[in-house]
């Protein structure tokens, strides 16, 4: 198994370096990759905050990038319900994995965030 990291994913994402793209798309025909949580997180805040890709392109970027099939994830349901949750509410991303947890999981939360609480509260 391999990790790779966020800049991995974003040079590939957004292909603005042609070399190290093409490098990223060769490792993951050859290799089995293993995306951390941490590591998306780290992407999509790059994304939104730095590049300003609304978060629909975002979410469609990465899912598109997921579906190679020697591309895994710690839990795939709980990341994916995380990206269409950060699509559809104005929410951090690490919040949203959290609020996954909870829906399929059945994790309890504890969180002083008054967005997340709000959101959870929602499933009562």
């Amino acid at each position: 198994m391999l990790i790779i990291d966020a800049n991995a994913i974003l040079r590939y994402i957004l292909y603005d370096n042609t070399d190290m793209a093409d490098r990223v798309r060769d490792l993951i025909s050859k290799n089995k990759i293993t995306i951390r949580y941490e590591v998306m997180a780290e992407v999509i805040y790059v994304l939104e905050k730095v590049y300003s890709t609304p978060r629909s392109e975002i979410v469609e970027s990465i899912k598109i990038f997921l579906e190679f099939p020697n591309v895994e994830t710690e839990t795939e349901k709980v990341l994916l319900f995380a990206l269409e949750t950060y699509a559809d509410i104005k929410i951090d991303f690490v919040d949203c994995v959290i609020y996954a947890f909870k829906v399929l999981c059945g994790h309890d939360v504890f969180t002083f965030d008054k967005k997340l609480n709000s959101l959870i509260s929602r499933l009562n």
